[in-house]
């Protein structure tokens, strides 16, 4: 028999990418695919991947870990918490963010932040940088540092008392990204609005859970969507669109990029399966269920499917923001809270890509391929994630092995993050990541997990072309047609 050629060899699966889907080993040397093929050489390893499907693992590019909240509350989970659950949920890179308050040093911030994903990380990580303080030195010196450190999305609020960002510091971080090569990541919302209509219903004793759909107004989605969309336009800088939620807000991303607005967007598990309803629970349990923007209808559920069919919707995340139904989460303010008391966030590391493969390629809906463009090729490509996203030669071998015809029954249980619920319990799905790689080592087998607290590693990062502007130049910054002001 001769000597092996590889390291690991997946033997007879069914290999997907964002465009194709084949049979094929994989040949793995290292953390490193090195060969796709029919009747591979023998590895020191091999795996029989008959009947399965072999899928680049998940890129979950927003998720909120170990993260101080606005209003002083810590999230439920740490770096190895977070990590082991999106493991078993088949995702192997996640993007958490770095989140600076007001009176915080920003670039601080980062170096402590940095410090908690290296000690307890078992995935590959990177990080969005929150900025809430936009003050003279963040723009002119602490944003152009961090993105040449390799941190180059930069994430900002246009909602939220202790977060929002009005609309002159938001051009400042806008024309400060662009000069530095990095993506603009938005929560998009009007505050205004929302303020105003919170304030209405507390006052009127409209208090429980399901009226945090109602405060957020659907208008104060696609308003602030087209604000952003103008100051975009006007400095000709890259954007993503944090969580669409509605009808109307896809239809202003469609009607932008159809004018050839750099725009990127993405939207979430809990906006494609979950409705306001969903919070219409008695006394507070509705508050497990809040997040902002809220969930909405089944006709906004059906609009975001043709977002993401179209294209206008680039990639699904998960939006994990883990608070616990307890006094140290979502009942900080007590047993009863007015809605506007409530910590906003739903947990989904784990869930996002076996709810995904359910509905995309169990289902039936826009299929295996684009399964593979949304949750992991897409987040990749966008946020210029070294070799990630990908089963391609010389690429990670970040690879989720999926039982296509495995029926899970979801449960608070057996979530493996520490909120102790999901929104998503009671739901069965058909197909589930029985075996997850992270660069050619098994992580999970089944119900083990072979890692430990440190082993993920930290990707670092050039803008890349996504955050590269689309050199067409609005007149008032075109020297060409301003009278020869030099504006950007």
């Amino acid at each position: 028999m001769s000597d092996p050629v590889y390291d690991l060899v997946i033997r007879g699966g069914t290999v997907a990418t964002s465009s194709d889907v084949f049979a094929a080993d994989v040949g793995i040397t290292g953390e490193t695919i090195v060969a796709l093929g029919s009747g591979l050489a023998a590895g020191k390893t091999e795996i029989d991947a008959t009947g399965r499907l072999v899928l680049p693992g998940g890129v979950d590019a927003h998720a909120h870990i170990e993260q101080l909240s606005a209003a002083g509350i810590m999230n439920a989970d740490t770096f190895e918490s977070a990590t082991r659950s999106a493991a078993f949920g088949g995702t192997t890179s996640v993007i958490s963010f770095a989140a600076q308050h007001v009176g915080m040093d920003v670039r601080e911030v980062v170096t402590d932040y940095a410090a908690l994903a290296k000690k307890g990380a078992m995935i590959d990580y990177a990080f969005h940088i929150i900025v809430s303080d936009v003050t003279d030195k963040v723009i002119a010196e602490d944003i152009p540092a961090l993105v040449k450190q390799g941190h180059s999305s930069i994430k900002i609020f246009m909602t939220y008392d202790r977060l929002k960002v009005d609309d002159e510091k938001l051009l400042d971080i806008l024309a400060a990204a662009r000069e530095a090569k990095a993506l603009v990541c938005v929560h998009a919302e009007n505050h205004g609005i929302i303020a105003w209509m919170v304030k209405r219903l507390i006052d009127k004793g409209y208090t429980a859970p399901k009226y945090h759909a109602v405060s957020h107004a659907r208008v104060s989605e696609s308003e602030a969507f087209t604000r952003l969309i103008a100051f975009s336009e006007l400095l000709d800088q890259p954007v993503m669109i944090f969580h669409v939620s509605t009808r109307e807000g896809a239809a202003v991303i469609r009607e932008a990029r159809g004018r050839g607005v750099k725009i990127f967007a993405e939207t979430c598990p809990q906006y494609l399966f979950l409705t306001a309803e969903d919070m219409d629970k008695p006394g507070a349990e509705g508050a497990k269920w809040m997040c902002s923007p809220p969930a909405r209808t089944t006709d906004d559920q059906e609009a975001l499917w043709q977002a993401l069919s179209l294209g206008d919707l680039q990639l699904i995340s998960s939006d994990h923001a883990p608070y616990r139904y307890d006094e140290t989460g979502k009942l900080r303010a007590g047993p009863n809270p007015t809605f506007k008391q409530v910590a906003n966030g739903l947990p989904g590391l784990e869930v996002r890509m076996p709810l995904l493969f359910d509905a995309m390629v169990s289902k039936g809906r826009l299929g295996l391929s684009k399964f593979v463009e949304l949750t992991s090729t897409a987040p990749a490509q966008i946020y210029n994630l070294p070799k990630k996203g990908s089963i391609a030669i010389g690429n990670d071998a970040d690879i989720a092995i999926w039982d296509p015809t495995r029926k899970v029954t979801l449960s608070d249980e057996m979530m493996h993050d520490l909120t102790g619920f999901s929104p998503f319990s009671g739901r069965t799905v058909t197909g589930w990541p029985e075996k997850v790689l992270l660069r050619g080592r098994v992580l999970v087998d089944g119900d083990t997990f072979n890692s430990k607290p440190g082993e993920g590693r930290l990707m670092l990062r050039e803008g890349g072309k996504a955050a590269t502007p689309s050199g067409k130049l609005a007149a008032e910054m075109d020297p060409a047609k301003n009278f020869g002001a030099k504006l950007l």
